[in-house]
């Protein structure tokens, strides 16, 4: 189900390789693969899946590389044997190229944080046969990524998705995914991406602090690349921007509820609304002398605090805890 909102003037983030670096950093960057009879092996220095030429026939290599660009095209399903996994996903091969399923990509596959236990989920999947479709495709890098959850969609229904949906479109999806870079949505065999900047108006430490895995979102298109079948969503441009009018609901000398989220060295930042946080410089937290703004404030807080400024141009609020003792 879609429906239309007017696109801002903000530019999307960029869809390019930082899409697919979510989606792949922990498969390119395990430690090794675990094949299906029990052996390890190392990836090689760049940290890709990779295949060499030499033991695998170039010319016979080069032709399926053409077929499998084929299968993509035509949106075909292939019947893969899972081969080993590493702490990303699973391992599959077709002919001479291997192909890499990550975990997010599976279905019904749960959210595990503990790294034994989800080395046996994955170990357990060796030898079973999944279907799959090829969601990424890129000779240059030997790189092919395939997905259990697009397998599931109709023939055509994901190349009929990306057609349809245009920016400003409202759409509704699942999320399946979260990492530091962002959330993947499942918009129905085709994922999108809310990249992190877009998840709220205010800053957000990690992506579980705003979505959950398993979460039904509606979420607003940004841009769409259909050649390469990757969608950029907005959660917060749902809900309007605090910034816009601060100065209107706010004054300067006012006192404001808030909550503390973050420390660091120069201060203190806290949150008065979802999505506006203000500043207590650390010459404003606190009379006399301390070692650290932690000694006088500490993240999840709750305090009161007076207005010293108001920039909604530039997205800033000045908060003094020490005007009110």
């Amino acid at each position: 189900m879609t429906a239309n909102l007017q696109r801002r003037d903000d530019t999307p983030p960029d869809l390019e390789e930082g899409y697919w670096e979510a989606l792949l950093r922990e498969g390119e960057f395990a430690e090794g693969i675990v094949l299906g009879n029990g052996d390890h092996r190392e990836i090689s220095e760049d940290r890709t899946h990779r295949i060499d030429l030499a033991n695998n026939g170039g010319a016979q290599h080069l032709s399926d590389w053409d077929a499998i660009t084929q299968i993509k095209e035509h949106d075909e399903v292939l019947e893969l044997a899972v081969t080993g996994y590493n702490r990303g996903g699973l391992l599959v091969e077709w002919h001479t190229l291997r192909g890499f399923v990550p975990a997010s990509q599976l279905i019904d596959f749960p959210a595990v944080n503990n790294e034994a236990a989800r080395k046996r989920l994955l170990e357990a999947c060796v030898g079973r046969t999944l279907s799959l479709r090829v969601i990424e495709l890129n000779e240059l890098q030997n790189r092919l990524i395939l997905s259990e959850r697009a397998a599931s969609a109709s023939p055509g229904e994901r190349a009929d998705i990306l057609s349809r949906l245009q920016s400003g479109d409202i759409v509704e999806g699942v999320v399946t995914n979260l990492c530091d870079f962002g959330a993947f949505v499942d918009l129905g065999g085709l994922e999108g991406l809310i990249h992190i900047s877009e998840l709220s108006w205010g800053r957000v430490g990690h992506p579980s602090e705003i979505l959950s895995r398993g979460q039904q979102v509606r979420a607003a298109v940004l841009d769409v690349n259909a050649d390469a079948g990757r969608v950029a969503l907005s959660y917060k441009r749902l809900h309007p921007d605090p910034w816009e009018t601060v100065a209107l609901r706010y004054t300067v000398g006012e006192t404001v509820e808030g909550i503390i989220t973050n420390v660091v060295d120069f201060g203190a930042f806290a949150r008065i609304e979802e999505g506006l946080e203000g500043l207590i410089h650390v010459s404003e937290l606190a009379e006399g002398h301390f070692l650290h703004p932690r000694n006088v404030v500490t993240e999840g807080q709750q305090i009161h605090a007076r207005i010293l400024s108001i920039d909604g141009h530039a997205r800033r609020l000045g908060l003094s805890l020490r005007s009110l003792l």
